[in-house]
């Protein structure tokens, strides 16, 4: 493959503008352990990102109801969904659904949630998600501002409602940080050009891919994109 210098190659980068990363500059993305598989890249983590905190600590939370009847046990499980939906606002969180892109859960859409058949017959129940913003509060005040609202839903006939599993995180518009992230490896590679001499030149491949994102920590991601820096002799 012919090496471009350095210069050339951030223009290259400039230009490119994938039409996915146009699709997720304002939609809410789950962050969890898996990420997108991009052909011809690996899905290893590159050295350089972004680490920032995420917009938000992300909990699931499941409504059950076992009452005999089933239209009784529906109308439950229904009316404790609609109050959850109500007490959301006074309790400082926010509701969703979805398992990748986050769709906010509201009175408009409340019929969006499907019933589900639980573990055990005549039982019941619908999954959402419950968030609470983490640049306001920090993760475990997150944490605890979720479980006051879990407790302040009240129940209603025998439907109950508990968390389910442990916490996501979830960030809004990755690909609104693309320029950013980029700027850190142009940075990070002509500083490998600098120690490598002047009878190298650097490449940097794959900028144009969609920016990826995994858990750093309890509250924070790493924004990246599977870019590939290569080194060659220059001719």
């Amino acid at each position: 493959m012919k090496a471009f210098p350095l210069a050339i190659a951030d223009l290259l980068v400039a230009a490119a503008a994938p039409a996915l990363a146009q699709s997720l500059e304002s939609q809410e993305i789950m962050v969890t352990g898996s990420r997108i598989e991009q052909d011809g890249y690996q899905r290893d983590m590159p050295t350089v990102g972004l680490r920032r905190t995420a917009d938000f600590l992300v909990q699931q939370v499941t409504i059950r109801g076992d009452s005999r009847d089933p239209r009784q046990r529906a109308a439950e499980i229904r009316e404790m969904l609609r109050k959850a939906v109500q007490v959301a606002a006074q309790r400082g969180v926010e509701l969703a659904y979805g398992d990748y892109i986050l769709t906010p859960l509201t009175a408009a859409n409340i019929d969006a949630l499907a019933l589900k058949n639980d573990s055990r017959p005549d039982s019941q129940r619908v999954d959402f998600l419950v968030k609470a913003p983490l640049a306001k509060d920090g993760g475990s005040a997150a944490q605890r501002r979720i479980e006051d609202y879990v407790e302040a839903v009240p129940e209603v006939g025998r439907a109950q409602m508990d968390e389910s599993g442990d916490a996501s995180l979830s960030i809004v518009g990755p690909d609104r940080y693309r320029d950013e992230i980029a700027a850190k490896v142009m940075e990070d590679s002509r500083a490998m050009a600098a120690k490598m001499g002047s009878g190298y030149a650097v490449t940097v491949e794959g900028l144009n891919m969609p920016v990826q994102w995994a858990q750093a920590s309890a509250a924070d991601v790493l924004l990246f994109i599977p870019y590939k820096l290569v080194i060659v002799p220059k001719p």
